[in-house]
């Protein structure tokens, strides 16, 4: 199993931007990354549709023989994560918890801002994470359910995405946190206007804990791969006339090697 891959899945491509931060920890594991790009976003499914496609998702990867899968969707990770651990018997890890131990450490007033989706805000996802693991913590989240097109659109420095966050964010300033945990994967591209609007307070990228989190797993479970190159190979559901072009923003590397994949028949339909 050590020489297997690691598994990602997300909704579309931003998951990428967790694939980026798995590299930066573990450079030598090769990664299987499925993004549904035909049945984006998730965001705004129902919980009955998100766990069905998180199952189906979740299948493909252990088809290709993955050692460890990791849900870099945060909608997925709201509300499929715990059946999933109960259904398979690889590990599997989400993004929600290691941002939130992050969250706590940093904290000093007990005030802590949620921005993501509008399901993962709704979900309540994020308030029973922080109660598992402190019971004196206030959570104030906020849906930005704009600034995922907005990123995909590549305008993470346009004035207009500026207006729009401080519609957002602003409320955000007036409960008075100190950390601010940043629940999507497209939010970190958008970190500086985010920090203009924001100020000097804490923020954490979910995206780095869970690196952090999935390394030391692997360490623990003996999984680690000594003399992997670092391969990635992407698959994804539908192939827009851009996402090239998009993926490799949210990797912030060339993208080589990449599929159009059937999760009806777990089978590519062919490379490109």
């Amino acid at each position: 199993m050590n020489n297997s891959p690691i598994g990602v899945f997300d909704s579309g491509i931003g998951g990428l931007t967790v694939v980026k931060e798995i590299r930066k920890v573990l450079p030598g594991e090769d990664i299987i990354y499925l993004g549904d790009t035909a049945r984006l976003p998730y965001g705004t499914k129902s919980t009955e549709s998100i766990i069905q496609f998180s199952r189906e998702n979740t299948k493909f990867l252990i088809d290709r023989g993955v050692k460890y899968i990791v849900i870099a969707c945060y909608s997925s990770t709201s509300v499929a994560l715990e059946i999933l651990q109960k259904e398979i018997e690889i590990p599997i890890i989400g993004v929600i918890k290691p941002g939130v131990k992050k969250a706590l450490e940093l904290t000093r007033n007990k005030r802590i801002g949620v921005i993501g989706t509008t399901l993962t805000i709704h979900s309540g996802a994020y308030e029973r994470a922080f109660q598992e693991f402190s019971s004196d913590v206030e959570v104030i989240g906020r849906a930005c359910p704009l600034f995922v097109p907005l990123v995909e659109e590549g305008f993470t420095q346009h004035r207009a995405t500026e207006l729009i966050a401080r519609e957002y964010l602003e409320p955000l300033q007036k409960d008075n946190i100190d950390t601010l945990l940043l629940g999507c994967t497209h939010y970190p591209l958008l970190l500086k206007i985010i920090k203009k609007i924001m100020g000097p307070i804490n923020y954490v990228d979910a995206s780095k804990e869970l690196s952090k989190e999935l390394a030391k797993s692997l360490a623990e479970k003996n999984l680690l791969n000594p003399s992997g190159k670092g391969n990635i190979t992407v698959y994804l559901t539908d192939l827009s006339i851009n996402f090239k072009e998009i993926a490799e923003r949210f990797l912030g590397a060339p993208l080589k090697n990449y599929f159009r994949a059937s999760l009806s028949s777990n089978k590519e339909k062919g490379g490109v």
